[in-house]
């Protein structure tokens, strides 16, 4: 299964037969066969057929409308797709099961940086990550003493402090200059890539959650709300560092990104344009459908482990007493 990425500006999507077909002008600039399809993705302004919706509401195959930013303005589904019969299970979670869930998952997330410190301070042996390491390593240690979920809250944001201030000192490319996170707006290329990033990601997990029927809104770390999904928030954080942050670590290492011609300055923040986007999106893409070992030792594209873990949650729903276990790398 795949998804399918319009990021370019004025395409036009048809349906002939079993394909979609992308095209802009008389270009056409791909073809998916609608069996195969995940999910839709449309970044700015494109325009689908009806066909190509009826086609895809049929086939239980999302489509997502974001903004040329990545942000998610919302998302069309099938009627029969809901999250009814499980939400009464996911309400009945205890809080001292919902406070196990949060500390599993901020454990996860700092144990995973930790991982990608230690490997870049393998890769580059002039770097100096020991004090960061150590003190992701310790903050992880203390989770499962913290019963309070605030307090959980102001560990992780400790911890990603600390490790974003060593995620700057890994990339090596003089261009792209890195001191800290920044959101809303991000403030230069490598906050542009990571938020961006989070947010595909973040788009994805959506999805995947709502395919298990699972109810997006009734999560255990992140405060719930109308406007809020904290399900998809909370299960994104052991994901961030090793697919996003690694992700953007490699492309600046690697000069796969160019700090002038793939960034623009606009509204007080630095944003990917349109070639940065496609830049990116096609190095993500292709990163997720690298196959690995996600479990059962039978190789599964990168997009498995998402897969994985939604199903873990739900299955953790079902019988709370099995626990849940969050993606760790090592």
């Amino acid at each position: 299964m795949r998804t399918l990425y319009l990021s370019q500006q004025g395409c036009y999507v048809s349906l002939k037969q079993e394909n979609i077909v992308v095209k802009r002008a008389d270009q056409i600039l791909q073809q998916a066969q609608l069996p195969l399809l995940e999910q839709i993705l449309v970044f700015g302004q494109s325009q689908i057929t009806t066909q190509v919706i009826r086609a895809c509401l049929w086939r239980d195959i999302p489509i997502a409308y974001l903004s040329r930013l990545g942000y998610c303005y919302g998302r069309m589904i099938a009627i029969e797709r809901g999250y009814r019969q499980l939400v009464r299970y996911q309400q009945q979670l205890s809080g001292l099961e919902r406070l196990g869930i949060a500390q599993a998952i901020v454990q996860a997330k700092l144990l995973n940086c930790r991982v990608i410190l230690l490997r870049e301070q393998r890769r580059q042996s002039d770097l100096d990550l020991k004090k960061s390491i150590q003190m992701l390593e310790h903050l992880a240690d203390q989770v499962q003493e913290v019963t309070e979920i605030d307090r959980l809250l102001g560990v992780e944001g400790t911890g990603a402090a600390q490790y974003f201030q060593a995620f700057g000192l890994c990339l090596n490319h003089s261009d792209f200059s890195f001191v800290g996170r920044t959101r809303r707006p991000p403030g230069n290329p490598v906050n542009a890539m990571l938020s961006f990033g989070y947010q595909v990601l973040w788009n994805h997990l959506l999805s995947l959650i709502e395919l298990q029927d699972l109810d997006p809104y009734l999560g255990c770390l992140h405060q719930s709300g109308a406007r809020h999904a904290s399900l998809v928030s909370d299960l994104i954080e052991e994901f961030r560092a090793p697919l996003i942050d690694l992700l953007v670590l490699r492309l600046v290492n690697h000069h796969k990104m160019e700090a002038t011609a793939d960034f623009e300055y606009r509204d007080g923040g630095c944003f990917l344009n349109e070639s940065g986007r496609q830049k990116w999106l096609r190095a993500f893409v292709n990163y997720m459908e690298e196959t690995i070992d996600t479990g059962d030792n039978v190789p599964q594209p990168r997009w498995d482990l998402l897969n994985r873990q939604v199903r873990r949650y739900k299955q953790f729903v079902y019988n709370p007493i099995e626990g849940y276990k969050p993606y760790r790398i090592r």
